[in-house]
Order: C-alpha cells, then sequence, then structure tokens
C-alpha cells in the first residue's frame, strides 16, 4: 500500500531532526528513546496528531528505519495501524510481525520494543484506558470480573475489525475534510462509536462476557428507556448512556427494543432527534439560522445523509420546512 500522509492540517512536526522529532512524539504520547537505523531521509519525519476526547489519532513516518523504546504506556491503549510498509513489536512476551493485514496492540502495562522498517508509515488509533474501560462497564451493564487486556495481534481482515477500521477512517476523513465532528455532540457520539465497536470487534479478556449478554429486561424498563430517549434527544446522548441510565448491559437494551418495540435504541434515538429537528427548523428564521446548524445540534453531522434521511421521513428536504 502507497503511503499517503492523512491529518496533514493537525501537523506536528516535519523535521529531518530525530531529536526534535523524538521530542514531539513523546509530548503526545510518552518519553520514549528513538534509535535511527540509517541516515535520515531529507523528507524527515512526519508526524500529525489530534485528540478527540478520549480517542486520538495520529500519523507518523520516520522514513528511515527505526528502533522505538518507549516507557509502559499505562494510561492508554494503542492501535498502530501500517499504512505502508512492516514493523516489528515486541509487547512483553509476544511479538506480532505489523504489516497492512495486522495492526498491533501493545501492552500499556508491558516492556515495548519496535522496529520500524524503511516506508513504514501508521496511523495510531490512542484510547484513553481510563474511558476504556467505563465503555466496557457500560457495555456489560456492571463492572467486569476481570481485568481489560487487549489481544496485541489485531487481524485487520477479519469482518467486524473492517467495520471498526471504516469507523476510524471516517472519522480520520471528517478531520481531514470539514471537522464537523469537532462539535461537542457529535464529538461525544464519536468517541464512544470508536470505544464500543473496537470492544466489539476485537479479542480481549472480556469478549466472552460481552457476547453472552443477559436475559432480555421487563418491558417497563425499556418503556423507561424509550421516555429517556424522548426527553433527552437533543443532548450527546448514545446507546451506552441510555443502557447506564436504566440498569442493563447494551446488548440487554438492544433485545429488549427488538423485543418490544420492534425497533433498536438507535432507530428510536434517530427518530426522536427528526422529531427535534422538524419542530426546531419550522419555528425558526431562516435569515439567520441554517440546517447545518439545527442538525448539528440534533446529533447529525454528516448533512447529505442526513438530509436524505429527512426528505425520507417526512416527505421534504430540511431546507423547504426551514423557509416553510
Amino acid at each position: 500500500m502507497a503511503d499517503t500522509e492523512v491529518l496533514a492540517g493537525y501537523r506536528r512536526v516535519r523535521s529531518p531532526d530525530f531529536d526534535e522529532a523524538r521530542e514531539r512524539v513523546g509530548e503526545v504520547f510518552c518519553p520514549h528513546r528513538l534509535e535511527p537505523l540509517a541516515r535520515p531521509p531529507r523528507s524527515g519525519v512526519r508526524f500529525n496528531s489530534v485528540e478527540l476526547g478520549a480517542v486520538g489519532l495520529s500519523y507518523l513516518s520516520y522514513g528511515a528505519p527505526v528502533r522505538i523504546r518507549p516507557q509502559h504506556l499505562r494510561s492508554f491503549v494503542l492501535v498502530q495501524i501500517p499504512l505502508a510498509g512492516r514493523a516489528l513489536v515486541r509487547t512483553g512476551s509476544r511479538e506480532v510481525a505489523s504489516d497492512a493485514r495486522t495492526a498491533s496492540v501493545p501492552d500499556p502495562d508491558a516492556d515495548l520494543d519496535m522496529r520500524w522498517e524503511r516506508g513504514n508509515a501508521q496511523l495510531i488509533v490512542r484510547v484513553d484506558r481510563a474511558a476504556l474501560e467505563t465503555q466496557l462497564r457500560r457495555m456489560l451493564g456492571r463492572p467486569p470480573e476481570k481485568p481489560l487486556r487487549l489481544a496485541a495481534t489485531m487481524d485487520l481482515t477479519a469482518p467486524a475489525v473492517r467495520s471498526w477500521l471504516a469507523t476510524v477512517h471516517m472519522l480520520r476523513a471528517d478531520l481531514d475534510g470539514p471537522g464537523g465532528l469537532r462539535h461537542p455532540v457529535l464529538q461525544a457520539q464519536a468517541e464512544q462509536l470508536v470505544m464500543s465497536q473496537l470492544l466489539a470487534a476485537h479479542p480481549h479478556t472480556c469478549s466472552g462476557a460481552l457476547r453472552r449478554g443477559e436475559a432480555a429486561p421487563a418491558p417497563r424498563t425499556i418503556r423507561r428507556a424509550e421516555q429517556l430517549i424522548v426527553d433527552h434527544a437533543h443532548e450527546a446522548l448514545t446507546v451506552e448512556d441510555i443502557a447506564e441510565a436504566v440498569g442493563i448491559s447494551v446488548r440487554a437494551l438492544q433485545e429488549g427494543f427488538r423485543r418490544h418495540l420492534d425497533t433498536t435504541p438507535t432507530a428510536r434515538l434517530r427518530e426522536a432527534r427528526l422529531v427535534g429537528v422538524r419542530a426546531e427548523l419550522a419555528t425558526a428564521d431562516p435569515t439567520r439560522t441554517t440546517v447545518s446548524q439545527v442538525a448539528a445540534d440534533w446529533g447529525f453531522w454528516h448533512l447529505g445523509r442526513f438530509s436524505g434521511v429527512y426528505r425520507a421521513r417526512w416527505g421534504e428536504s430540511p431546507s423547504d420546512t426551514l423557509r416553510g
């Protein structure tokens, strides 16, 4: 795969000076030893990085082959996805040969020793460890029975991982373009989607507990969840928030909505937001209000997709509603 630089609007360093690069990369991740194994290229190290709350995305290319020995990561989890070239990653007693089909997920509590080959460029997903553990608890509906440990090797060809990767690239593409996901409501949704999909897609010590789920909840619990959606649709509400508020797991919430309402929590939340958007557009001043502004406030970040869903639901475009 050819290396195509991404996140160019969030440049942290572009320099042939490896000492400068080590400092800038260390500011985002952690202190580390960086040893060039060949003469640096004139193009230098390229490092771009941006954070969205608990989730960060970075692009890193050293150009030359290097050896990297970080301190223990401790407070965060990394998923290192090669965009080009290969790397050998030793994390604790595990060794991962990382390439276009295989990402590495180092153990944050283990020693880490990496050799990136010439031409290796990576898209690195950084997730706050405490936030990821909180997300796991919310998805389970209870504290996990064992500490969260993710498998060191990620199969990028696995269907569930490909779905997660598509979400990561969607987020990355938005940041490279309009940046709509910087909106606070949308940022919270993006963070939780990345974390939830990661926990569902990639093997870890609690994968079995997530798959087992629990018995379907009583109808009254689902009615409470539905009312919560109606009352708080305008807020940065997620499926995980709803499940936590009514005291059940995400899987149980989804099963309860399917059984008792013949829909999903996500679909019901989208419907409540469409109702809210329509009401707001119908009463707004079209000289002071834009469709994109109202859509983003209600959690719709992709304007084209939103317009299609809106038209399918109401039989007119959102701009028609705004103009009255």
